[in-house]
């Protein structure tokens, strides 16, 4: 019997494995790195363990200091989680050669299947030969060998991008996984992504516990998954099953894991086996009313599987919520968390809680809302609804993209693949500001100002305040009068410092507003408080690249110096942010003028990386 369990991750799914192991009774021991030390994993275990240092590399992909951190807290059995070194064989073989025990898949299952080049040719394929791609096997996609998460991945449409495409991707790869090996295969433009998860015992049970359909993605990274996947018929189930149990047998498969499919015209093409558990597991606990996390302990233990799964019930959806901006392509966001809090009825798995620090090391998913529900449509409501009333108080989050997503019509009818977000991702993140979020942001800060709440014997000259909303100024004006507060246009019901209710057209508005520092959130709108008068210091000179987020100079173009001449589109500067590589194009063609970043330099959000100058 397991008693102690150390969680070689952090965030999220080390939150979400300390709760059935607090459930079982098992005590916990936590892993963190400097950066993590006031984390919500590290604070909510009974134990923790340091790892010095902050990068990835140094910590949380140190098998080496894991397994001492686990035999220094009398840990017994490790977890993996997801991610870091969740599907590396030889972490795996470590761990069970200090004599614990290792919830997760034989090392030999994770060494065949780990590989998605190895994991292909065990199933009867094989990749393309990067030097031998043709113009007639465009597009094809460069994929990270090892690890998952979209991490390590681009997509090839000219001949003329495949090295840069396979530099990057190696990089990338090297950086989250420790392993740089990438390889080329076909890309389906409008393939549905459909996975199944399996559960298996040692004494040869193998359960396939139904579908899940995750084709919501944003960089080859899941957005929005749900079980079962919709419109997948019984015949196409069926053989979906019986290729996730043949890989499952092919390599004596212990424990959780997930087997994946791109389903193109009825067809299924194994992509491959991820030998740990997944970050949208939730879906099929809910569908099956399981503990997958109990089921890994349990079979880990060595107990048996019943010879038949649960029967499911109803239908899951999962949305990820991440601190990043889809509308800027979809840079991560940093800072702090000031509120997370998400109404009842559905499940929040989250790494954080309010007032903790979103920071540039890690990845940058904030939870992630699950809705249960006896049909599909029910489903997508309530997770709808969820989201749109929940309070994300800090930084620029993707709400609004996730509650639009499961709105539009292809997804409420099931017609999504993976390229939705190609195709519709400028009307989902077209602004739809509050027009009266502003008025409120200025008459609860104007309560939360008066010592006398505002009345005075005779009207006030008007008072004016600005606000940055979705990307735009707006200034509104109001007055004190005998009666309190007044806005032309509307009447002011109630103000005070946190609630703000307007009457518009004989119908009553309620808002919630809540400050902090120059930022202000009221309900769901996110303002920035702006000062009287512009700082002219501030303003930078028209072609000027910014840093759009905290991160490090990982790459600067080929040849590139100034004075040189660059192209609209031109990738010129690569920052390293949150396990991710994004690039810096020149926004015009024209002349680079002033070149500030090199690679190494750590930059912070709005600092001057280059000019581009146009004629």
């Amino acid at each position: 019997m397991i008693s102690s369990v150390l969680v070689a991750n952090r965030g999220e799914i080390a939150c979400r494995i300390f709760r059935t192991c607090r459930e079982l009774g098992i005590r916990t021991v936590a892993v963190y790195s400097d950066a993590d030390a006031d984390a919500l994993h590290t604070r909510v275990a009974d134990t923790a363990v340091r790892l010095p240092g902050a990068a990835p590399a140094g910590t949380y992909l140190r098998g080496d200091r894991i397994v001492k951190a686990a035999l220094a807290s009398g840990a017994d059995a490790v977890h993996p989680g997801y991610g870091f070194l969740s599907e590396n064989d030889g972490f795996a073989r470590a761990v069970v050669d200090a004599g614990l025990t290792w919830i997760g898949p034989p090392p030999e299952a994770i060494e065949a299947m780990a590989s998605k080049t190895r994991a292909k040719r065990l199933m009867g394929l094989a990749p393309l030969d990067a030097a031998e791609v043709t113009e007639a096997d465009l597009p094809v996609l460069v994929k990270a060998a090892a690890g998952g998460g979209g991490r390590g991945m681009r997509i090839v449409r000219r001949l003329d991008e495949l090295p840069d495409a396979l530099e990057g991707a190696r990089a990338e790869a090297a950086s989250a996984f420790g392993d740089g090996e990438v390889f080329v295969e076909p890309y389906l433009e409008h393939g549905r992504h459909v996975e199944v998860q399996i559960l298996a015992d040692t004494h040869g049970t193998v359960w396939p516990l139904g579908t899940r359909d995750c084709s919501l993605q944003r960089r080859h990274q899941k957005v929005v998954e749900e079980a079962p996947a919709p419109g997948i018929g019984e015949e196409l189930t069926k053989e979906l099953h019986a290729l996730s149990v043949r890989a499952a047998r092919a390599v004596s498969y212990v424990g959780a894991g997930t087997v994946e499919f791109l389903v193109a015209d009825g067809r299924a093409h194994f992509l491959e086996m991820n030998t740990r558990l997944q970050v949208e597991h939730p879906v099929t606990e809910a569908v099956f009313g399981l503990d997958l996390v109990a089921g890994q302990i349990r079979v880990a233990e060595g107990h048996a599987l019943e010879s038949d799964p649960p029967r499911p019930r109803g239908h899951a959806i999962e949305a990820r919520l991440y601190a990043e901006d889809p509308a800027h392509g979809w840079a991560p966001q940093t800072g702090t968390l000031h509120r997370l809090a998400v109404p009842d009825g559905v499940r929040l798995d989250t790494g954080y809680t309010d007032g903790d620090t979103i920071g540039v090391h890690y990845d940058a998913m904030l939870a992630k809302v699950v809705a249960h529900a006896p049909t599909r449509a029910e489903a997508i409501r309530r997770l709808a609804g969820a989201l749109e009333s929940a309070a994300i108080h800090g930084p620029v989050t993707n709400r609004d993209l996730l509650v639009r997503s499961l709105r539009h019509e292809e997804f409420t009818a099931a017609r999504m693949d993976t390229g939705f977000y190609d195709r519709h991702l400028a009307g989902l993140t077209e602004p739809a500001p509050d027009p009266y979020a502003p008025l409120a942001a200025a008459l609860a800060d104007a309560r939360s100002r008066s010592r006398f709440g505002g009345w005075r014997n005779l009207p006030s000259q008007p008072q004016a305040k600005r606000y940055e909303m979705a990307g735009e100024e707006h200034e509104v004006r109001y007055r004190y009068t005998r009666e309190g507060l007044a806005a032309d246009g509307v009447r002011v019901v109630h103000a005070d410092a946190g609630l703000v209710v307007l009457e518009v057209d004989g119908v009553r508005r309620t808002f919630e507003v809540c400050r902090y520092g120059d930022q202000v959130h009221v309900n769901t709108v996110r303002l920035t408080a702006l000062p009287r008068f512009p700082d002219p210091a501030s303003q930078l000179a028209p072609g000027s690249l910014v840093a759009p987020m905290p991160g490090t100079v990982v790459k600067i173009a080929d040849g590139l110096t100034e004075g040189a001449t660059v192209q609209a589109g031109q990738g010129l500067i690569w920052l390293e942010a949150m396990k991710m590589q994004h690039q810096i194009s020149a926004p015009a063609t024209g002349t680079l003028t002033a070149l500030h970043a090199e690679p190494g330099r750590q930059v912070e959000p709005g600092m001057l990386l280059a000019v581009v100058q146009t004629p």
